[in-house]
């Protein structure tokens, strides 16, 4: 990982719930990270804070032409697989159980460089095959000045 930066991350996530189109439940978020690209693949990540509610967990997002895998490392496990058109299925464990969930991608829009870039995700999230809600991912990063 030689050319691996730290950055500044920008993350907005819009979710819309299906019963209630008008409702907001957005939120924002800037924090620092790691970021490096290896041939056509740009992975950035960052520790989660108390804001989050999962203060310490690693999570990564894995840009590659035309999927994004987003991870989270807190030992429940569920990648987050991002891919136009195609649906994906994971288990998700919470302390309540597990709970079948679904990432049904509608676009990826990628401008990623080797100093940094932005990435957008628009998706909807089934959970146990029902949609429960439209989202946007709009992520932005930055390198510090060398």
């Amino acid at each position: 990982m030689q050319n691996m930066r730290k950055v500044m991350i920008s993350i907005k996530g819009t979710p819309v719930p299906i019963e209630d189109e008008g409702r907001d439940g957005s939120f924002e978020l800037m924090t620092d990270g790691e970021y490096f690209t290896e041939g056509d693949v740009s992975t950035f990540s960052y520790v989660e804070s108390d804001l989050t509610g999962v203060d310490g967990m690693l999570t990564t997002f894995n840009v590659e032409p035309h999927r994004v895998v987003l991870r989270r490392d807190n030992g429940m496990g569920g990648d987050m697989i991002f891919s136009e058109s195609q649906k994906h299925h994971f288990l998700y464990e919470t302390p309540f159980g597990s709970v079948l969930m679904g990432i049904d991608t509608h676009s990826i829009k990628t401008n990623m460089r080797d100093d940094g870039g932005s990435l957008e995700i628009r998706y909807d999230i089934e959970v146990d095959n029902i949609s429960v809600s439209k989202n946007l991912f709009e992520i932005n990063i930055r390198s510090f000045p060398q």
